[in-house]
């Protein structure tokens, strides 16, 4: 017989990292654990100590990008690794009748997680494109910060509508420079500047939705309409048990880019004739507003997935 394959999991907090090796098949309690600094050095210390291994596959939970630094450092150094929703190991390790939770339980439920579920490894995101994310969610605060700055001034005292006046100024004018670092982001890579063109090339689309699109969701174009769907969270699913047959919903997914999504369709709604045909068909089939709404946003994410994948712009002329 072989040399059983191993498999890593990696519970990541600001300060640590506690890491658990697992051989294929063995027990939850047969992992070996131990702790390390979640700082540059260390974490050049554990790709060296990984490598000597070999394992099959690394597994870490998405934490609030505190991951970041460890998985880009194994990823340069072609480990193969995942970053997962925490979710779906909390839920896998509910499943198996884990109740005790500590960081060394932790990593040994992430690294009992990838023998069991195998998630595929994934291509992790450049320098250049976590740039353009941070700077697209530094946009989304200032939007928020904006809008609800904007309700408190119709409601204040007087006392206090200067103070907020002012406010709302430096935000529209920090608002107009992440704008402009987002477009000279794109317009520095060739690359983005080609997606961005075949994006926005679609009527109803317009630099926001492609910039999300760009930073938050690198898989456009490498995967199918079904896979993309799903990932964005407009793909429906099945509600059946027995003889009942519930209404198909939608789940999971990338939220910050369905709320993009969103106000795209409802403007290609109006000026695309092809999502307007579309969205007008399914209301004259009986279907709800919404449930025709998040049925256009699938067709319109899968275009842009098409065009991406087959480097065409729109040119769909209306019949």
């Amino acid at each position: 017989m072989g040399k059983a394959e191993t498999f890593v999991g990696i519970d990541v907090s600001e300060k640590s990292l506690e890491v658990a090796e697992l051989a294929e098949r063995a027990e939850l309690t047969e992992a070996k654990v131990w702790t390390t600094e979640n700082e540059q050095f260390a974490i050049d210390e554990l790709v060296k100590r990984l490598l000597a291994i070999s394992p099959k596959l690394i597994v870490l939970e998405a934490t609030g990008r505190l991951e970041m630094a460890a998985a880009g450092a194994m990823a340069a150094a072609c480990l193969p690794v995942r970053i997962v929703n925490p979710r779906w190991v909390k839920n896998f390790g509910r499943a198996a009748g884990i109740v005790a939770k500590t960081d060394k339980i932790d990593a040994r439920v992430i690294a009992w997680f990838a023998d069991r579920m195998r998630p595929e490894p994934r291509p992790l995101k450049d320098e250049q494109t976590r740039e353009l994310e941070a700077l697209l969610i530094r946009r989304r605060q200032l939007v928020d910060m904006l809008a609800a700055e904007k309700k408190r001034f119709k409601r204040a005292q007087k006392t206090i509508t200067e103070s907020i006046r002012t406010h709302i100024l430096w935000l529209e004018q920090s608002l107009k420079e992440v704008d402009k670092d987002l477009n000279n982001s794109i317009k520095s890579s060739p690359l983005w500047c080609e997606k961005d063109e075949i994006i926005r090339s679609v009527p109803g689309v317009g630099p926001v939705l492609s910039t999300t699109l760009l930073a938050e969701l690198p898989e456009l174009g490498a995967l199918n309409r079904k896979k993309i769907a799903a990932l964005v969270g407009v793909a429906p699913f099945n509600c059946d048990s027995g003889t009942f047959r519930g209404a198909r919903r939608t789940w999971g997914g990338r939220a910050p880019i369905r709320t993009v999504l969103y106000m795209a369709t409802v403007a290609a709604i109006r000026c695309n004739w092809a999502i307007k045909a579309f969205h007008k068909r399914l209301i004259e089939s009986g279907k709800k507003p919404k449930v025709a709404i998040v049925a256009c946003m699938r067709k319109l994410l899968t275009i842009l997935n098409s065009m991406v994948r087959n480097r065409t712009s729109w040119c769909l002329e209306h019949p």
